[in-house]
């Protein structure tokens, strides 16, 4: 029930106004958040890889109505780029793009003109872009756009949610050789007509969708934080003969991070989800949805604790 409501708060104006002008907000969105910049993105991108963990990159935006907007978020994502080149991170330093940030609500080949644009400068660094996946009403619409950019840059990954009662379909087309897939929960407020509610339920799709990735010839990205489900993973690596490798754990800035550093000890590439920019507060009201700690965790800081 708490999370139904933080993830229906992170839509609305109001609390928006009121959550972003708390001065002590600010403490535990830096936990989250890389900064707003592109320079103080890079000095967290440089820690990380010094850990010996790697990373995907969000320019923090979503749901742009407005056509200069979106060209400024692609712009950013170049920027990004440009500004990480020297570090020749290459495959260690990609990008993650909401469509929605760069016109996917104005129209798919404004979207896809965008995203074009980062692919490209992706791939001036040796890198490549994976799109995030939004709430249900734009699955198709990011999937046609993905099939557009894999004929250019076949190496772009997609996230899909395992909570969808699609997403196993969608899985099944997606697993092919070649393709670059992060499996998550799930972090929107969809309704019950397309996507499972309970815990339990959305665990059970998880490690079918998971199975599906593991059997097939893609390169699942595992994006989780859950330790059982990190060994399901394990297990079902074993089943289909894949060796540390030949997927990879994917987790979010700021949390779990000793879990992060000891699969990566372990030889497991761990990516870390990088969030950057001013535009945080969807991002931040998602996080705190997904785990009970954290909202425990924002309660100490607004405590002083």
């Amino acid at each position: 029930m708490l999370g139904q409501l933080l993830l229906a708060t992170s839509r609305s104006r109001l609390v928006r106004r009121s959550v972003s002008g708390f001065p002590l907000t600010r403490k535990v969105v830096d936990r989250f958040v890389a900064g707003e910049s592109a320079q103080e993105a890079r000095a967290a991108i440089e820690r990380l890889v010094d850990g010996g963990l790697t990373v995907t990159v969000d320019h923090l935006g979503e749901q742009t109505h407005d056509a200069s907007a979106a060209a400024a978020t692609a712009k950013a994502y170049v920027t990004l780029l440009e500004t990480l080149r020297p570090l020749e991170l290459g495959e260690r330093g990609e990008v993650s793009v909401k469509l929605s940030a760069v016109g996917q609500e104005l129209s798919d080949d404004l979207a896809l003109e965008h995203v074009r644009d980062i692919c490209a400068a992706a791939a001036a660094n040796g890198s490549t872009v994976t799109l995030d996946m939004e709430d249900h009403t734009t699955v198709d619409s990011t999937l046609g756009i993905l099939r557009k950019l894999r004929e250019e840059y076949p190496s772009t990954g997609v996230a899909i949610q395992a909570y969808l009662f699609r997403s196993e379909d969608d899985l099944r087309e997606l697993s092919a050789e070649g393709s670059r897939v992060r499996l998550v929960k799930g972090a929107y407020n969809e309704p019950a007509s397309v996507a499972h509610q309970g815990k339990a339920e959305v665990d059970k799709a998880y490690v079918r969708c998971l199975r599906i990735l593991m059997a097939g010839k893609g390169y699942p990205m595992v994006a989780t934080h859950d330790d059982r489900l990190i060994s399901i993973t394990e297990l079902l690596a074993d089943r289909f003969g894949r060796a540390i490798g030949d997927y990879e754990y994917q987790m979010l800035y700021g949390i779990r991070t000793d879990r992060q550093e000891a699969l990566a000890g372990a030889g497991h590439t761990v990516r870390v989800y990088v969030p950057y920019g001013d535009d945080w507060y969807g991002y931040f009201m998602r996080r705190l949805a997904e785990r009970p700690a954290n909202v425990a965790f924002f309660l100490r800081a607004l405590g002083g604790k």
